[in-house]
C-alpha cells in the first residue's frame, strides 16, 4: 500500500493556497480521500494522471467530513465515474445525502448577523457556497474501528472540527490521513481552525488520539505531509 499526496494549488480570495488530497494505492486500485472545492475535478485528475495512474482505476472516494473544500467536487466525480463507491462516517453521510442540514451551514448562518461589515460579503458568499453543494448518497457508512480497503485501513472517529469527522490509520505503513483533525503548521500537528471547530474539547481529544498512535507519516489536508 502507498499514499500519494496530490498538491492542488489555487487562488482563493486573491491569495495563493494549496490543499493536499491523498491518493491511496492498493493493488493498482485507487482510493481518493476528499475532493477539494467545486470544479476541482480536473485539477485532481491531472495530479492522478501525472503520478502515472489512470482514472479508470479510481474505485472509491473517502470523505473525511462535510466541508466545501473537502466535498465540493464529489458530485462531479460520481457523475463522471459512476462506478466509484463513496465512503463516509454515518454522521457525515446524513449531510452528504441531504437528510440533515449540514452543521457548517448552521454555524455559518448563525454567525452571519454577527460579522463585521468588512466580513459580511464573504460570510454571505460562504453561506451560498454551502447551500449550493449538491447532495449525493453514500455507499458505505463507517464507524470507529471499521476496517476497509481489504482490511488494511482502519477508520478513526476524530470529532471536533465536525461531529462526524473521520481520519484513516494504515498500520502497515504507520501512517495517518488526518483530514482536518490535524493540520501541518511549521512541521507541527495542530488543530485546524480552532475558532471554527464545532467542539474544541473533542478536537483536542482527537488530536491526542492521532498522536497516541505514534505515526511516522501524517498526511494533512492543509499543510501537507509531516514525517516524525
Amino acid at each position: 500500500m502507498e499514499i500519494i499526496e496530490l498538491p492542488i494549488e489555487f487562488d482563493f480570495n486573491g491569495q495563493k493556497q494549496k490543499i493536499y488530497p491523498s491518493l491511496i494505492v492498493l493493488n493498482n486500485d485507487l482510493t481518493l480521500v476528499d475532493t477539494g472545492y467545486v470544479n476541482f475535478l480536473p485539477l485532481i485528475e491531472n495530479e492522478i494522471i501525472k503520478n502515472g495512474y489512470k482514472m479508470n482505476d479510481l474505485k472509491s472516494i473517502i470523505i473525511t467530513h462535510y466541508d466545501d473544500d473537502h466535498i465540493g467536487s464529489l458530485y462531479d466525480f460520481k457523475s463522471k465515474y459512476p462506478w466509484i463507491k463513496i465512503i463516509a462516517s454515518e454522521i457525515e453521510s446524513t449531510f452528504i445525502s441531504g437528510e440533515k442540514k449540514a452543521e457548517r451551514l448552521v454555524q455559518a448562518e448563525e454567525m452571519l448577523p454577527m460579522l463585521a461589515k468588512e466580513e459580511k460579503e464573504f460570510g454571505i458568499w460562504f453561506v451560498q457556497q454551502l447551500k449550493s453543494l449538491k447532495h449525493i448518497s453514500v455507499d458505505t457508512k463507517v464507524r470507529d474501528g471499521d476496517k476497509i480497503l481489504d482490511g488494511q485501513c482502519t477508520i478513526m472517529e476524530t470529532p471536533g472540527h465536525t461531529s462526524g469527522h473521520i481520519s484513516l490509520y494504515i498500520p502497515s505503513i504507520n501512517s495517518v490521513i488526518t483530514g482536518d483533525a490535524a493540520v501541518n503548521e511549521e512541521n507541527k500537528m495542530v488543530i485546524a481552525n480552532p475558532h471554527f471547530c464545532l467542539d474544541i474539547e473533542k478536537a483536542e481529544q482527537s488530536l491526542r488520539k492521532i498522536k497516541s498512535l505514534n505515526p511516522k507519516n501524517i498526511f494533512c489536508y492543509h499543510g501537507g505531509k509531516l514525517v516524525l
